[in-house]
């Protein structure tokens, strides 16, 4: 289960398949250093995302 604490580093290293997700939300620098350390919520601060729906859309996506 994905949370809006994991970094996106994390969060790609154990699911790669979510980075289209994340590129359609916006977030087109998954590859960054900073990026990469930088926690689910932070990412989807910067970006202007409510991070708690980003979190469900992961989700739903890894459960179905």
């Amino acid at each position: 289960m994905v949370t809006k604490e994991m970094t996106i580093g994390e969060l790609l290293m154990t699911y790669p398949n979510v980075a289209p997700i994340l590129m359609e939300v916006g977030m087109h620098c998954l590859g960054c250093p900073s990026a990469q350390a930088e926690s689910l919520a932070d990412a989807a601060m910067v970006h202007g995302l409510d991070a708690d729906l980003l979190v469900e859309k992961i989700n739903a996506f890894l459960n179905a």
